[in-house]
């Protein structure tokens, strides 16, 4: 069995920076993936086949135990057993390691005790010059999931949600919805959790189709000693990219348009969501010192909610509905407070 020495890397530091970093991913990938093809380290390093070639050419004459094999079924791969042990962290990558973990969610997730250990490691096992500025980082960034105006939300089950993904377990779930029939109990299968805005959310495959579930929605969790199967290729970070974009498209029912005073205009963007105020920038025309503009809306309630906020800093013009409704909140509110 082969056991790493620093020896071999030691030569690959002479080579020109850029190279030197490029060798030392192409290193970690293969020592992490296993067997791979040159055009997949190409498309992970963003180079040409044949500077993956090159590359190999240099791994080897370095003393790097690589071979590759030919065919559809080929690729470059370490000898079994084989370890490297790298001390050549840049000064920005060991300060960006003690940024890379949220201490609030890992001591959720339960990991909290081996957050704090392995950044102790890593701390003991930095370079003087590099443990004072990583040291800075923790003194001077601090990161805060949670949104304003809102407390974490409390989610009792964490612990066996994340247990059933880690551990690849199905999971039974009484789920509080809010549709009718209000709770529903499934069984799914535990893909991931991410951290939104102080929300943990579930993303499980059930009967039929991948969904989202919110954690602290859940009444009571089941983990199951079935296992299951990952689908092939399934990747969290995409899949939520996609359904973050697909639940935007889907949010909007219709199209308002309203007139805004230099002093609403100003605080416009601070009262709605970022897709809204996108649409007003892109469509804002003067009116007369007013500002004229359209924008997407979810429904006329929600809508007429957003303007109220705003006072007399903002005018509905269309649609009728919307206008129709504002007016009569405001008949309410006066009916109430100017009798």
């Amino acid at each position: 069995m082969l056991r790493a020495s620093a020896a071999p890397l030691t030569s690959l530091c002479q080579c020109v920076p850029v190279r030197a970093s490029r060798l030392v991913s192409l290193l970690l990938l293969l020592q992490t993936k296993g067997r791979m093809t040159a055009q997949a380290l190409a498309s992970e390093l963003e180079v040409s086949v044949r500077t993956i070639y090159r590359d190999v050419e240099s791994l080897h004459a370095a003393g790097v135990p690589l071979y590759g094999d030919a065919g559809p079924a080929g690729g470059y791969q370490l000898l079994d057993g084989y370890r490297t042990r790298l001390t050549g962290l840049t000064e920005q990558e060991a300060e960006s390691l003690f940024l890379a973990g949220l201490p609030g969610p890992a001591a959720e997730l339960g990991l909290g005790d081996a957050v704090s250990a392995a950044q102790l490691k890593l701390m003991a096992a930095l370079p003087s010059s590099m443990r004072v500025r990583a040291s800075r980082t923790v003194e001077r960034f601090h990161l805060d999931a949670p949104s304003w105006y809102s407390d974490p939300e409390r989610s009792p089950f964490l612990g066996p949600v994340a247990d059933a993904v880690w551990r690849e377990r199905l999971l039974e779930v009484t789920y509080r919805r809010w549709q009718a029939p209000e709770e529903v109990t499934r069984v799914l299968k535990p893909l991931g959790l991410v951290l939104k805005a102080g929300r943990w959310y579930l993303v499980a495959l059930g009967s039929s189709r991948i969904s989202t579930y919110r954690v602290a929605q859940m009444q009571a969790v089941s983990v199951l000693d079935e296992s299951f199967a990952r689908p092939e290729g399934f990747d969290l970070a995409a899949h939520w990219a996609a359904s973050l974009e697909d639940f935007q498209s889907r949010q909007f029912t219709g199209e308002a348009v309203v007139r805004l005073s230099a002093r609403g205009w100003e605080s416009f963007a601070s009262n709605v969501l970022p897709a809204v105020a996108r649409a007003a920038e892109r469509s804002a025309v003067d009116d007369g010192g007013w500002v004229r503009v359209t924008i997407p809306i979810e429904s006329v309630g929600h809508a007429a909610g957003m303007v109220l906020r705003m006072g007399g800093e903002v005018e509905v013009l269309e649609p009728d509905e919307l206008r129709a409704h504002v007016a009569s909140v405001v008949r309410q509110l006066a009916s109430i407070y100017l009798t």
